[in-house]
């Protein structure tokens, strides 16, 4: 999971880039069983977390959280990770990569202000529609010169690591920025 962060070094960012230690901790010791907790897909949510209650065949019985009952094609259930997964920094590295699981971890994060996240390469940003204290001064230095897995997920540090790649190889560069 993700490394601690220096407060001193974001400042009031902080807060909106990557959990505090005691989050963290919280997250790995929650209890899972993951042959029961599954996704299904949902019209009005998107997906919502069930739990297996029986198998038969093809069609499996599940327990909504609101104690609903229902019976679903085994095909339609995705899995869920981990509680430890939870807000993960990368989601290239989620034990089940799917579609339910991406969307769960954005929302998420984003339900903490905490609006980037990488997905293997690439950067996600979550658009919070208010101002958020991650671009100023400061935070651009703690970005500067670090690797990128040693800061938490930030357009700065794709900027950082372009413009380093840039330096190294003036020849046969380019960048995507959507």
């Amino acid at each position: 999971m993700s490394r601690f962060l220096d407060v001193k070094e974001f400042g009031e960012a902080a807060r909106y880039l990557r959990l505090s230690n005691l989050e963290q901790l919280a997250a790995r010791a929650q209890a899972f069983d993951g042959t029961k907790r599954v996704w299904l897909p949902d019209e009005a949510e998107a997906y919502l977390e069930v739990e297996v209650r029986e198998l038969n065949g093809d069609k499996t019985t599940v327990e909504t959280r609101d104690g609903r009952f229902l019976i679903v094609k085994e095909s339609d259930l995705q899995p869920m990770n981990p509680p430890k997964f939870d807000m993960l920094e990368d989601m290239a590295m989620l034990t089940h990569l799917n579609e339910a699981s991406v969307l769960f971890n954005l929302r998420r994060r984003y339900s903490m202000w905490i609006i980037y996240t990488y997905s293997g390469l690439f950067c996600v940003a979550v658009n919070p529609y208010k101002w958020l204290p991650v671009y100023s001064s400061p935070v651009v230095t703690a970005y500067k010169g670090r690797r990128r897995v040693d800061t938490p997920p930030h357009i700065y540090a794709i900027a950082d690591s372009a413009y380093s790649d840039l330096l190294k190889n003036r020849e046969n560069q380019s960048m995507l920025i959507t």
